[in-house]
């Protein structure tokens, strides 16, 4: 389980391609303070087990179903990606519940500079649609935000000045695919409901 507050920005050190599979490395420092082999640590909102661990990288297998689902499948050594340790019982809950499973994959539709903050309009899918509602929570390539609006196949989000300049969404450009997760709690209520709604499907 994770927050969505970002710890770094890590470096893709080398991959490797396994076919159905890849092994992914990852330059970090903050992230490796107390990690060992098989904790978890979310790389753009995506929860990865570390394998193994080396100096200042460590590595994770990345499998099919990751690559499918996730933007992990396009990123390419030199990449720059945010990362997160998994939360420990005794921390503040700064964001929001993340999973670290991600529903889908949305695209950088425009972004808005002004002079202390950023709006980035994100593409939304068809089936994660009814999961976003205006102030409530979502995580984009592992960040948890608020978010601002939503509209016909799109969200809205602001990005202050922290967020710009210690996570990847600084940088994204129109065009760019992240990944998104949508309210867990959201997920969880509407399955419990549907149980009472003759005819409702999930």
């Amino acid at each position: 389980m994770f927050t969505g507050i970002v710890e770094e920005l890590g470096t893709v050190a080398a991959i490797e391609d396994q076919g159905d599979a890849l092994r992914l490395t990852v330059r970090a420092t903050t992230a490796l303070d107390g990690t060992v082999l098989g904790d978890s640590i979310a790389v753009n909102g995506c929860c990865l087990t570390v394998a193994a661990a080396d100096g200042d990288t460590w590595t994770a297998d990345v499998m099919q179903e990751t690559l499918d689902m996730t933007s992990l499948a396009g990123v390419v050594p030199g990449d720059r990606v945010n990362l997160e340790r998994a939360m420990t019982a005794d921390k503040r809950l700064g964001g929001h519940l993340v999973q670290g499973h991600v529903d889908g994959v949305g695209t950088i539709v425009r972004r808005s500079p002004s002079e202390h903050w950023d709006v980035v309009e994100v593409s939304l899918p068809a089936d994660l649609a009814r999961y976003v509602v205006p102030k409530g929570s979502i995580c984009v390539d592992g960040v948890s935000l608020t978010v601002v609006d939503v509209g016909a196949g799109s969200f809205t989000v602001s990005l202050i000045p922290e967020t710009l300049a210690r996570t990847t969404l600084g940088t994204r450009q129109p065009g760019d695919r992240v990944n998104l997760e949508t309210d867990v709690i959201a997920r969880h209520v509407e399955k419990l409901i549907t149980a009472y709604l003759p005819g409702a499907t999930p």
